[in-house]
């Protein structure tokens, strides 16, 4: 599923989007459709203790974790049209602080911070399309977890606006957050 599921020739936007069945998972990156695949349960174990961590972590800040499935319209700014956005992600694990980017059905404009847990069908699309488009959009922190390894990629967003060579880890840390200071995840617990 890691292919766009449509036309390619027919560009879609968020009014489209909308109509599509509730029950399948979508993304649109500029306007192309990727149909999401369930995922495996290792890399559900990994959102969810992620999210814990970043709950209990950040009770009492005025940032908040999401878990997919959530709209997150990252390119967009407050009091644009929502209708004709092509780009709409469901990030694993997401942090916004300003509660103003909760906007109805969605979350618009960039998260401080964005986890992508690797699959089979999305890892090529995690490293390469939504990187740039998270660079683009200004997301201060993107990490790429394989749930399988723990392998860990930490991309943050420099002076320049450009995320430049990430941070490795290849084995399980503890790794500190910039973008939330005082916030570390732990990725040596046994999920």
């Amino acid at each position: 599923m890691g292919e766009p599921a449509m036309n390619l020739e027919q560009r879609f936007t968020y009014k489209d989007y909308r109509e599509w069945p509730e029950d399948e998972r979508w993304e649109l990156i500029h306007g192309e459709a990727f149909g999401m695949a369930a995922p495996s349960t290792a890399h559900q174990d990994w959102v969810l203790e992620v999210a814990v961590q970043l709950k209990n972590q950040l009770k009492g800040k005025p940032c908040k974790p999401y878990v997919a499935p959530v709209d997150v319209l990252p390119s967009l700014k407050s009091g644009d049209d929502l209708d004709s956005c092509d780009t709409v992600v469901q990030p694993d694990v997401l942090v916004i602080c300003n509660p103003e980017q909760n906007v109805q059905k969605a979350l618009v404009g960039a998260p401080a911070f964005v986890l992508e847990v690797q699959s089979v069908s999305t890892a090529f699309r995690d490293q390469t399309e939504k990187l740039r488009l998270y660079e683009q959009a200004g997301v201060a922190e993107y990490w790429i977890l394989n749930p399988v390894n723990l392998n860990l990629w930490a991309y943050r967003l420099g002076p320049d606006g450009r995320y430049g060579k990430p941070e490795v880890w290849v084995e399980p840390s503890v790794v500190e957050m910039v973008s939330l200071p005082g916030v570390r995840l732990d990725f040596t617990v046994k999920v």
